[in-house]
């Protein structure tokens, strides 16, 4: 209403007069009515942008730690409150644990541990509800972790569930150091919140699960692989290790010479398969004790192309293929089979020739001892230009064995 005061004695208001202060009274309601829209359009504004950088949060970036963060922030200032939390849902000891929180005096939260159904947080989970405690200090029991929360002086409280695909994920936690008397478009704002936070926790999870998928997957490979080299090395009556030794010193040449580590786990594995290629070449041949002749030495070195013919099709060993295709190739352009010359070689072919060629000038053959150190050394600088790249060459003779 507008009230008008006299304060000393005056005449009547007249109906003029008092159709001008009805005038006034209604642009005064019109305004209070425009500042409360202005208000609420511009609440609702900061609301739909808190939800965008959210989102924004979610697609771009598979760290939920990092998620979490700008999610607690918005969840603080966009609810006006002093503190919130997280907790996840840990699907092995259905406990839910902390995992991220913001406005905190102390990090008592941190080591929360709470059985489904335990506690507020335990009872939302439980029963996938909201749970509200008006004064904290009063609920000593129900919170089950007051004797965590001696400095932060809470009195305000929600716990909301995290749901998503039908599975709760875990809890969003929202404390006050004051009372609480929200209206239900601050409730529904909270839910809206806590489904945000469910999508980013299933999102991070099926990424995670997915990881876990592939590197069981990836070591699965891998131990196939291991059995291949195996077997060929018996096939071909090497001496019993050469595979697994010339695989780890590639690896380690490749370090030094500055590969990166995706670089390397494909070095690896060609190195385990460098010799795949004789799974094709007959025994009569592969087995001959004595010397080739001219055609069964080109039989012999058919072994890199069948290499090619065998893995290419393998589309997770394809980066793998340059040793075992390539590693009979000179720097000098006398190899086999494609004549390659110099930096034409791909450089994990480049390395592990050094590495074949040590190997197996330091081992116990049937109708040899292994060579001293020293002899082989003095062989591959030898070939450095020629057979060996220079570089690798210097690499590798600057390493101890």
């Amino acid at each position: 209403s507008l009230n008008v005061y006299a304060l000393k004695e005056c005449r009547a208001f007249s109906p003029d007069d008092l159709a001008l202060l009805k005038g006034l009274a209604d642009q005064a309601a019109q305004a209070i009515i425009n500042a409360r829209l202005f208000r609420e359009v511009t609440r609702r504004l900061a609301h739909v942008q808190a939800l965008r950088e959210i989102d924004t949060a979610i697609t771009g970036s598979l760290d939920l730690r990092v998620t979490l963060n700008v999610f607690l922030e918005q969840v603080t200032t966009q609810l006006s409150v002093h503190a919130a939390d997280v907790l996840l849902l840990n699907p092995h000891t259905m406990a839910l644990e902390y995992a991220a929180g913001r406005g905190f005096r102390t990090a008592a939260l941190r080591h929360t541990h709470l059985r489904l159904g335990e506690g507020h947080a335990g009872v939302a989970a439980l029963e996938r509800r909201m749970v509200n405690v008006l004064n904290l200090a009063e609920d000593a029991d129900g919170f089950q972790r007051a004797p965590l929360l001696p400095n932060e002086e809470f009195i305000a409280y929600y716990a909301a569930p995290l749901v998503a695909k039908g599975h709760v994920r875990g809890v969003l936690e929202v404390f006050h150091r004051a009372p609480l008397d929200p209206e239900q478009d601050w409730l529904d704002f909270l839910q809206t919140l806590a489904g945000q936070a469910a999508i980013a926790i299933d999102n991070a999870s099926l990424f995670d699960d997915l990881q876990r998928s592939n590197l069981d997957l990836k070591l699965a490979y891998d131990t196939t692989l291991e059995g291949w080299s195996r077997a060929l090395d018996l096939r071909d009556q090497e001496t019993e290790g050469h595979t697994q030794r010339v695989a780890e010193l590639t690896v380690r040449l490749a370090k030094t010479i500055g590969l990166s580590e995706t670089d390397i786990v494909h070095v690896r594995r060609g190195a385990l398969l460098h010799d795949i290629g004789k799974m094709g070449i007959p025994d009569k041949v592969l087995l001959k004790p004595g010397k080739l002749d001219d055609e069964e030495w080109k039989v012999m070195k058919r072994h890199p192309t069948y290499a090619l013919e065998l893995l290419s099709p393998i589309a997770y060993l394809r980066p793998a293929l340059d040793i075992p295709y390539c590693h009979h190739e000179k720097w000098d352009g006398s190899g086999y089979p494609r004549g390659l010359k110099g930096e034409q070689i791909p450089l994990s072919a480049r390395i592990f020739a050094a590495v074949d060629v040590w190997d197996a000038m330091r081992s116990d053959r049937p109708y040899r001892k292994a060579m001293p150190e020293d002899a082989v050394r003095e062989h591959i600088g030898k070939g450095s230009g020629t057979h060996f790249d220079p570089k690798v060459v210097e690499a590798f003779l600057a390493m101890q064995f």
